[in-house]
């Protein structure tokens, strides 16, 4: 879409046509008493070269004395006077001649012309100017007070282009494309809905998390629909002034049926739409003002004109319930993080416009991309396409797009940062402790890198797992291995050096907060089982959660968490001792190569037939 551009021109601008206009004024208005040119001198540098005969001819001008010196080229001073009752006799006596200028009559009416009325017509006509500079920065006509457009909508207006985004440059959310094309078609064939009856929704409500394509979405369905299409912000109504909020919605409504059939985009709707709670200013809140005034706008506008409201948040647990009733937002579309089918389609639209190599694997990438936005894929494809250019290469790799999944979840590479010997040993182990319990484990996510090269974000190392197909529901057993491998690198370094470190406050974090959720968000606890004793709000945000049980039952909770990390605890020390051997083989050949990848990982493990390992698995599945 081709957003409409406004001439705009900076009001220093207009303030330098003004200095530039009184200056001239100064110079052709008051012009020089003498026509010449003048050097300035101290009254004693006068007086002296009156005293030495060096003065010719004195005019005495109110408080400024103008003369000239005896030269063939004579040339002219001007001084201030003093008291001096002697003056005249020293001029008598030096031989100058002197007299008074005439002043001549001033007409009193063209002084004040010139005082007053001439100044006030030149900021008169540069205010006219900024006048209407203004009114078309807001969006005005051609005449009316500036300062009577605060009201006026400020949402940036698209109009079509046939270069503009279409459903073409959204991919992996099939379902919420589903269901904006039926907008797309009532925009496009108005009549056939008419004749059964049919009414086009008012409005779709776009929720998701940030970064999967909300805003993108809107837009193609403007560009597809080849309709005009505003576009402004839930904040951009905020403002200082109680009303002009509410105003803006007017205007905007205005406009939007002025321009129908169009598509009205709010993006993050939440900022103005929260629920009303009574805490307002005796109800003269602007927030709440403003909801009032779009809650009157979407049930006074007539759908059949083909305006359709759109919105994103990703906070609809927030919003008022008269906002999201029928008739408003009739349709609520997800848009949710991709799928393993959805990231990979994301990357090959995304790389369309890079140059690749021909050994370029979609489906692993997406696969090590688990729980990826599609913003935060773009970002691998354009992180891949800098890695080339940094190591002088025409085309992308596979290494490429592989390292820049690391760089978007861990950070880059700290190259500066050198880790002792003792700590680079500690990290190896803490790394291979995570890697062996999670592959002497069965329902575990297979190892496919291991690196102790420090990254940006803080992390020392990290073993990476990637599931082979795609997950929706985890088991409790699934859930109990992932609280052990957290475990395991904490497990070797209390096995092999006796002593414990910083390097597990992650892990640590983890490991309690899964293990917190098993019990009071997905029941697998035989005491409390089915019974909710934790709520969440703003899942798409992280998802804050806060405990709706007594004291005493929190502290059961917190007993039982403490309960099921050290069961699991023992458990991953118990396979670290089993296999302490491919514990210290693995460990010294991470530490001579820093960084190894499953495949090397998997064939050290199972390069022969260690004893214990069929009980080992057993005991695990147990």
């Amino acid at each position: 879409m081709k957003q409409v551009q406004k001439p705009k021109k900076p009001l220093i601008f207009y303030y330098l046509i003004a200095v530039v206009v009184l200056v001239l004024l100064n110079f052709l208005l008051v012009p020089n008493i003498t026509g010449r040119n003048i050097t300035e001198v101290d009254y004693g540098t006068f007086l002296n070269m009156v005293e030495e005969k060096k003065v010719a001819t004195v005019e005495l001008d109110g408080d400024s004395i103008y003369f000239t010196d005896k030269n063939d080229n004579p040339n002219y001073y001007e001084t201030t006077t003093f008291e001096d009752p002697d003056l005249v006799n020293r001029l008598d006596e030096a031989g100058c001649e002197f007299g008074r200028v005439a002043q001549e009559p001033v007409n009193p009416i063209l002084s004040f012309l010139l005082s007053w009325v001439l100044p006030l017509l030149i900021f008169w006509g540069l205010g006219q100017l900024l006048a209407k500079q203004m009114m078309k920065k807001m969006g005005g006509g051609g005449g009316g007070n500036p300062f009577m457009q605060f009201g006026k909508s400020n949402a940036k207006v698209y109009v079509q282009s046939t270069t503009g985004i279409t459903f073409n440059d959204v991919a992996g959310e099939d379902e919420a494309k589903e269901l904006l094309t039926e907008i797309v078609d009532f925009l496009h064939n108005p009549q056939k809905y008419q004749e059964i009856g049919a009414v086009c929704p008012k409005g779709a409500l776009l929720v998701g998390p940030p970064g999967t394509g909300k805003t993108l979405l809107a837009k193609a369905v403007a560009g597809e629909a080849h309709v005009p299409f505003f576009s402004i912000s839930g904040s951009e109504f905020v403002e200082m002034f109680v009303g002009m909020g509410a105003s803006k919605v007017r205007d905007l409504f205005k406009q939007a049926n002025e321009k129908a059939p169009c598509i009205v985009f709010i993006d993050e709707i939440d900022t103005i739409g929260k629920k009303r709670d009574g805490q307002g200013f005796s109800g003269n809140d602007e927030r709440e003002q403003t909801l009032n005034q779009l809650l009157t706008e979407m049930d006074g506008y007539d759908a059949s004109k083909g305006v359709v409201i759109l919105a994103a948040t990703n906070r609809p647990d927030s919003l008022d319930p008269a906002l999201l009733r029928p008739g408003r937002f009739d349709r609520r579309i997800p848009v949710e993080l991709p799928d393993l089918k959805g990231r990979e389609e994301i990357l090959k639209v995304h790389a369309r416009k890079v140059r690749l190599s021909d050994n370029v694997d979609f489906n692993a990438i997406a696969r090590a991309a688990s729980g990826a936005s599609g913003a935060e894929l773009a970002n691998m494809v354009n992180e891949a396409a800098l890695r080339a250019v940094r190591e002088n290469r025409k085309y992308v790799t596979q290494a490429d797009l592989e390292e820049s999944i690391e760089t978007v979840i861990a950070g880059y590479q700290k190259k500066n940062r050198v880790l002792s010997n003792k700590e680079k040993l500690i990290v190896s182990y803490h790394e291979i402790g995570h890697a062996l319990v999670a592959a002497l484990q069965t329902n575990s996510a297979p190892v496919t890198k291991i690196t102790i090269i420090p990254r940006t974000s803080g992390a020392l190392g990290y073993t990476m797992q990637v599931e082979e197909d795609e997950k929706n529901l985890m088991s409790k057993e699934e859930l109990e291995n992932k609280i052990a491998t957290l475990t395991g690198g904490r497990c070797a370094e209390e096995l092999i050096f006796h002593s414990i470190t910083t390097g597990a406050s992650n892990d640590i974090e983890q490991a309690t907060k899964l293990s917190r959720a098993m019990i009071t968000r997905y029941g697998m606890s035989d005491k409390f089982g089915m019974v909710a004793l934790e709520t969440q709000s703003n899942p798409y945000l992280g998802g804050d959660s806060s405990l709706s049980c007594s004291p005493e039952t929190a502290a059961e909770i917190d007993d039982m968490v403490v309960g099921t990390v050290k069961k699991s605890y023992n458990k991953a020390m118990q396979l670290l001792k089993d296999n302490i051997g491919k514990l210290h083989e693995l460990a010294k050949y991470l530490y001579e190569k820093e960084t190894i990848t499953g495949e090397e990982f998997m064939n050290i493990l199972s390069r022969q037939e260690y004893a214990g390992e069929e009980n080992t698995r057993e005991d695990s599945q147990e």
